[in-house]
């Protein structure tokens, strides 16, 4: 007689548990592996502009532009026509198309009442220009209205560099006639924030700064992070919490009241942000 082999009950529940715990240690790698090239696919925006503006400084032996409609005019790159008086004098052909916005915020944003932003430059009675737009929001991108073409973005810049405060101890008629900042000779530019995910054009950042959800750098885009490009084109993520201790200026107090060694408390901070690391 032919006897017939097979497995018994308790094999296939021991093949069955093998299994499940291999799929128990690798799904967490798995997981990390997704998520770090995620980071590099949100990341690679930033790398590439800190690319264009490394060449845009030292084309302009180290400045940068001198206000803060030259600083946006150059991210619109080629959406410029050669006739329009907006573009910089020194102009690198930029297409910025593609790399202008997060991957996580590209569409326009159809809140009204998160606000609108306007800012120029005028010398006497003329008007040298004239930007006008509306506020992104957390997913969605901010969008430059007039004048035309339309553009859209979700980072934005630090402001401090572009004003003419960026160095409060030089004088302000030097500060507000001189040419752009000169970031040669400028130390740790590594801590420097210059380019960051934003809702906003431009991020007037200061100690004091509520951690108000929703607004300028602000924003829960990346699980509690945000994504920056230094002033030394290095780009990494950011915590949420991080930012009150960026240099965003010369004399920013990088232990002011929002950070840990300025005596910040948990419960200081709104329940959206208790959950991220303290810095």
């Amino acid at each position: 007689m032919r006897k017939e082999t097979g497995f018994t009950l308790i094999e296939l529940l021991v093949v069955i548990s093998i299994i499940a715990l291999l799929i128990a240690i690798l799904v967490p790698a798995l997981q990390k592996v997704r998520k770090q090239a995620r980071a590099i696919v949100f990341q690679a925006n930033l790398k590439q502009w800190g690319s264009v503006l490394a060449l845009y400084t030292q084309d302009n032996e180290g400045r940068l532009p001198n206000d803060p409609g030259g600083a946006l005019w150059l991210v619109r790159g080629s959406a410029l026509s050669d006739g329009d008086p907006n573009k910089p004098s020194v102009y690198q052909s930029v297409n910025s198309k593609g790399i202008a916005r997060c991957p996580m915020a590209t569409g326009p944003c159809d809140d009204d009442s998160l606000g609108s932003f306007g800012f120029g430059v005028t010398s006497g009675d003329l008007r040298i220009y004239r930007i006008e737009g509306n506020y992104g929001s957390t997913f969605e991108a901010w969008e430059i209205t007039s004048p035309l073409p339309r553009f859209r973005g979700s980072y934005g810049f630090n402001h401090w560099l572009f004003n003419g405060q960026f160095d409060h101890s030089t004088t302000l008629d030097y500060r507000m006639r001189g040419p752009g900042l000169d970031i040669f000779p400028i130390r740790s530019r590594a801590k420097i924030p210059f380019f960051l995910d934003s809702t906003t054009p431009y991020v007037n950042f200061m100690e004091g700064k509520s951690p108000s959800l929703g607004h300028g750098v602000r924003i829960n885009r990346h699980s509690g992070k945000i994504n920056g490009l230094f002033l030394d084109w290095s780009v990494r993520s950011i915590g949420l919490k991080e930012l009150w201790t960026l240099k965003w200026n010369q004399q920013f107090n990088t232990a002011g009241p929002w950070t840990k060694a300025g005596g910040v408390q948990p419960s200081d901070w709104p329940d959206w942000m208790r959950k991220f690391k303290d810095y």
